[in-house]
C-alpha cells in the first residue's frame, strides 16, 4: 500500500476522465432504453442499497465508502448486464470488509443478512425469495477483483476532510458532522472516479458552510487548488440533491430495474456450486486461453492484494 495518494492505483489507474465513462455509460442507456437521469437513480438506489446492508451488518461507513467506490468502479468499466447489480453491491461490501480489515462474524450470515434485508426492505423487487447465496457471492467476487486489477487500496475524503475543518475552525463539531454527511452523499454521485479525495472533502466543505451560514471566502480564497475544478464537485453534489428531491425509490426504481432484467441462475435454490450463475454478460477480461479453461481453474487463480 502506498501511503502518498499520489503514488497509489486509486490516483494514477482510477481517476478517469468524464468522456470516458459516459462513453461506457451511453451503451447501458442505449441498450436499455434509459434515460440520463434514470441511470443516475439505478446508481443512488445501489449506493442506498450498499448503505442499507452496511447498517444492519454494523460496519463502519468507511467500509461502506469502499464498497461503494468498487461498484462505481466495475460499471464505470462494464454494462449492467454484465453482472445483476443485486449480487454486485454485497460483493463488493464483501471485498470491502477484507480490505479494510473489518472481520465478519460469519460468511454464511452475511448472505442471510442479505436476504432478509432483500425481504424486509425491497419486496417489492422481489415478490420471490432473493436467489444468491453465499457461493454467488465467492464467484462474483473474483470478476470484480479482476475487473479492478486488484486495485482495492482507496482514499476516503474523510480524512483530509477533518483536517480542513480543524484548520478552518477547530473544534465546530456542527460544522464537521454536516459536511461528513455531505461527504456520504457524494458516494452517490460520479465524484470518486474523477477527482481526488481532497479535492472532494473542500467541495463538501465548502457546501457544509453554506448550509450553515459561515464565512468562509477568505479561507477558502487561500487555498493552493484549482477553483474551477472545486466548484465543479460542488456542482455534482447539487445535482444529486435536484434529483434525490424528487426520487420516490419505492415508486419509480422497480419500473427502471424492470428494463433491466436480470441473469438467469440455473437453480434458484443457490444449492448448486458457484459456476451455475448464468451472467447475461461476463465481464471480457479473461485472457481467450482461460476462458478455454474450466471454470475452477478461473476461480482458484491468485491474486496479489
Amino acid at each position: 500500500m502506498s501511503g502518498n495518494f499520489w503514488k497509489s492505483s486509486h490516483y494514477q489507474q482510477w481517476l478517469l476522465d468524464p468522456q470516458e465513462i459516459m462513453l461506457h455509460r451511453i451503451k447501458d442507456l442505449q441498450a436499455f432504453n434509459l434515460k440520463e437521469d434514470e441511470y443516475y437513480k439505478l446508481m443512488i438506489f445501489f449506493a442506498n442499497f450498499i448503505q442499507a446492508l452496511g447498517e444492519n451488518l454494523r460496519l463502519r461507513q468507511q467500509v461502506i465508502a469502499t464498497a461503494t467506490v468498487y461498484l462505481r468502479r466495475f460499471y464505470s468499466k462494464y454494462s449492467l448486464k454484465c453482472i445483476d447489480p443485486f449480487l454486485l453491491a454485497p460483493t463488493c461490501l464483501f471485498l470491502a470488509t477484507k480490505v479494510e480489515e473489518f472481520g465478519l462474524p460469519s460468511q454464511h450470515r452475511f448472505a442471510t443478512v442479505t436476504a432478509n434485508l432483500v425481504k424486509t426492505k425491497y419486496s417489492h423487487l422481489f415478490p420471490q425469495e432473493y436467489p444468491y447465496k453465499i457461493g454467488h457471492i465467492w464467484e462474483c467476487e473474483f470478476y470484480l477483483l479482476e475487473v479492478m486489477d486488484c486495485c482495492l487500496i482507496l482514499y476516503h475524503p474523510y480524512r483530509p476532510l477533518v483536517q480542513f475543518v480543524n484548520d478552518l475552525s477547530p473544534d465546530d463539531q456542527s460544522l464537521l458532522q454536516q459536511a461528513w454527511r455531505v461527504c456520504n452523499d457524494s458516494l452517490r454521485t460520479d465524484l470518486c472516479l474523477m477527482y481526488p479525495p481532497s479535492l472532494i472533502a473542500l467541495g463538501c466543505l465548502h457546501i457544509a458552510c453554506v448550509h450553515l451560514k459561515k464565512d468562509a471566502k477568505h479561507w477558502f480564497s487561500e487555498l493552493n487548488v484549482d477553483l474551477e475544478k472545486l466548484f465543479e464537485v460542488v456542482r455534482h453534489i447539487m445535482f444529486l440533491y435536484d434529483i434525490w428531491k424528487s426520487f420516490d425509490e419505492k415508486d419509480k426504481i422497480k419500473e427502471i430495474i424492470g428494463k433491466i432484467g436480470k441473469p438467469r441462475l440455473s437453480n434458484a435454490s443457490g444449492e448448486q456450486p458457484p459456476q451455475t450463475l448464468q451472467m447475461a454478460q461476463r465481464p471480457h477480461v479473461i485472457s481467450q486461453q482461460q476462458q478455454n479453461q474450466p471454470q475452477q481453474d478461473i476461480r482458484t487463480q491468485h491474486y496479489k492484494l
